[in-house]
């Protein structure tokens, strides 16, 4: 698979292309926000509104001068329908937005089940419509260049992939992450499996280790690790909700018989490259390399804009997606 290029102060740039039609289907999701925000500013997207059922969630949206539309108008107006909803609501409504014809981006977990996120992929394929997942490090630019090292044999045979993601959750929001068995590595840990899983693939075995350890009366899932058998190599994947200052602490880690790459913290991205010997673009020893700032979703929404001009497919195949899916599905015994 292609890597997603890294954008550049030139993409930012007007385009001469009519600018895509876009809504969002419930915008309940955490990410809903900020992607709104991306969709508003981008010279390839016009914004047509938003629909949203809940009267709490579009309070949080009055104050930015939103259009509030229906459904109907939603599939009447749009080219593109961004599913932004709550996690149990993903899959029904991207397959609404897929049966009206639309191409769809959808908030990650996509389905909370393997079925039911094959169907969406069966119904994208036979209406020959982009279906696009947002897993938002997908354009990090230190997790591009990472992969970019291993998939260019620069740090030799990957034998072991890690990765932890951690955040602290208030109280009132876990019941919400609760509903599903994998708890955080079902609502975080996720990000870290869809890297994993497009470097190495499916893997042949999935150990989950899903625990409760926090204080609290609910029974989420908030301490939990999944180990992923590859053959030749190993994946560790770690999510808690349990962890105070939790980004600075955030990584991906990828080591191979000839270097290892390790990216911490993931926001704002430091990648450290370390090699045996000299190997494409760098020099024998560790190195330490920033990026210009970069902003989550734009590439995402940037690439789905161009595909759909284009009618080309997405960089990340439906069969990738699928595979994604599925490991998901499998460290979080769902």
């Amino acid at each position: 698979m292609p890597l997603p290029r890294i954008l550049t102060a030139a993409d930012a740039t007007p385009t001469l292309h009519p600018r895509v039609k876009i809504g969002f289907l419930g915008v309940a999701h955490s990410h809903a926000m900020e992607k709104v925000k991306v969709i508003r500013e981008s010279p390839a997207f016009e914004l047509v509104g938003i629909c949203e059922a809940s009267g709490k969630v579009r309070e949080r949206y009055v104050d930015m001068d939103v259009r509030f539309i229906s459904e109907g108008a939603l599939f009447k107006e749009c080219t593109v329908v961004a599913v932004e909803s709550d996690v149990r609501d993903h899959a029904r409504h991207a397959r609404l937005a897929l049966e009206a014809g639309k191409h769809v981006h959808v908030e990650k977990p996509p389905a909370d089940s393997l079925p039911t996120f094959q169907q969406l992929v069966t119904l994208a394929r036979d209406k020959q419509l982009l279906l696009q997942v947002g897993y938002m490090w997908r354009y990090n630019p230190g997790m591009v260049t990472a992969m970019e090292a291993a998939r260019k044999g620069w740090l030799g045979d990957i034998y072991l992939v890690r990765g932890t993601i951690n955040t602290t959750l208030d109280a009132d929001r876990r019941p919400e992450w609760a509903e599903f068995k994998g708890g955080a590595m079902f609502e975080l840990g996720c990000h870290l499996i869809d890297t994993m899983v497009r470097l190495l693939g499916r893997p042949n075995s999935v150990t989950p280790s899903l625990h409760k350890h926090g204080n609290f009366t609910d029974n989420l899932a908030d301490n939990t690790v999944a180990v992923f058998g590859f053959g030749n190599a190993t994946g560790i994947i770690t999510s808690s909700t349990l962890g105070p200052n939790a980004g600075p602490h955030r990584f991906f880690e990828i080591l191979g018989t000839s270097g290892a790459a390790l990216l911490k913290p993931i926001e704002p991205p430091t990648l450290q490259i370390d090699l045996a010997k000299a190997a494409g673009a760098y020099a024998a020893g560790n190195q330490t390399l920033k990026f210009p700032p970069y902003r989550r979703y734009v590439g995402d929404f940037d690439e789905l804009a161009e595909a759909v001009r284009a009618q080309r497919p997405l960089t990340v195949s439906l069969e990738e997606e699928l595979a994604v899916q599925q490991t998901l599905i499998r460290a979080c015994e769902m």
